[in-house]
């Protein structure tokens, strides 16, 4: 069965330990990095919830950390079929979109967001985060049969986007890496091998204000995490506690204009396209907005896997 570690702060460092009920069994070990967790530290953790008098400490009082420390973070963009409707673009697209968020970017599963003043367009993205398991230095071909000995673990991330950088500037990088553009966590889900193939059944939800914004499967991915693995391998060389985040579904804020109104604004010059894009998209209530609560979720409808929830405010 899998387990699910935490991260959390401890004294002036930090320290994890295992999920148990309502509990949190710490590990007693100095795991410095995810990579050293992974391995001897889960084998340590489903011991300890069979242990009979293992130390608990109440989940409910730990300020828990993301569980990715230093981790680089490779993106997958306009990967589920309903996004990529959404987007105006073919769900049927022959390649996969590949990008990074900067480290800089990561926070804490329940930090602020923190919308810099400069951006109008402030969106979300609820995303399936893949930890890497075995370090990929070199073109491998990665399959659905041996997806399991590349996943260490699965996380919960927010891939939070300043559209009206990204878009207008063709800036993914800048626009996706502001610090607490990346809230991840709470938990490091690590399944079982058997358990890695279920992650299609896992649910994505996400709510601003208590309505729900996107409620989709991983599995209506177009590009799944084999694939992106095998083809990211030719690219990048990756340490085991890196970080795939594999795309958002529907239900972003961002509406691209209809058709006849892109026709029409391509005959604009570019800055002047631009411009119209973002007034008219600053019409949209959709966006965040400073003192805005978004909860994003993640788990199997059996909750056999349940990577946890964030709740974050907007700054």
């Amino acid at each position: 069965m899998s387990v699910n570690l935490v991260r959390y702060a401890a004294g002036a460092g930090a320290a994890w330990g295992v999920v148990h009920d309502d509990a949190v069994l710490p590990l007693r070990a100095q795991y410095i990095s995810t990579a050293n967790v992974l391995g001897e530290g889960v084998e340590l953790a489903r011991r300890l919830i069979h242990a009979p008098g293992a130390d608990r400490l109440p989940l409910a009082g730990l300020r828990v950390l993301h569980p990715v420390p230093g981790a680089r973070i490779v993106c997958q963009g306009a990967n589920y079929r309903s996004h990529m409707i959404e987007s105006g673009m073919d769900p049927d697209r022959a390649f996969n979109m590949l990008f990074t968020k900067s480290t800089a970017s990561l926070a804490d599963p329940d930090d602020h967001i923190v919308r810099p003043a400069h951006v109008r367009l402030l969106d979300y993205e609820v995303e399936l985060g893949i930890v890497l398991g075995k370090a990929i230095t070199g073109p491998v071909t990665v399959t659905d049969d041996d997806l399991s000995e590349h996943v260490g673990g699965f996380v919960l991330a927010n891939d939070v986007s300043a559209r009206d950088v990204q878009l207008p500037q063709g800036q993914w990088y800048k626009g996706k890496s502001y610090p607490s553009f990346c809230p991840v966590g709470p938990y490091l889900c690590v399944p079982e091998p058997h358990e890695v193939a279920r992650w299609r059944e896992l649910r994505l939800t996400l709510s601003v204000n208590g309505t729900i914004r996107q409620d989709s499967l991983a599995g209506d991915m177009v590009f799944g995490p084999a694939a992106t693995l095998t083809e990211l391998s030719g690219l990048e060389r990756l340490e085991v506690g890196d970080l795939l985040l594999t795309g958002t579904p529907g239900g972003v804020a961002l509406q691209p204009p209809g058709a006849l109104v892109q026709r029409i604004a391509g005959l604009l010059p570019e800055a002047k396209r631009w411009e119209l894009f973002v007034k008219g998209q600053a019409r949209s209530s959709a966006y965040l907005k400073p003192g805005d609560q978004v909860v994003a979720a993640i788990r199997t409808a059996d909750g056999t896997l349940d990577l946890g929830a964030q709740h974050n405010t907007v700054r």
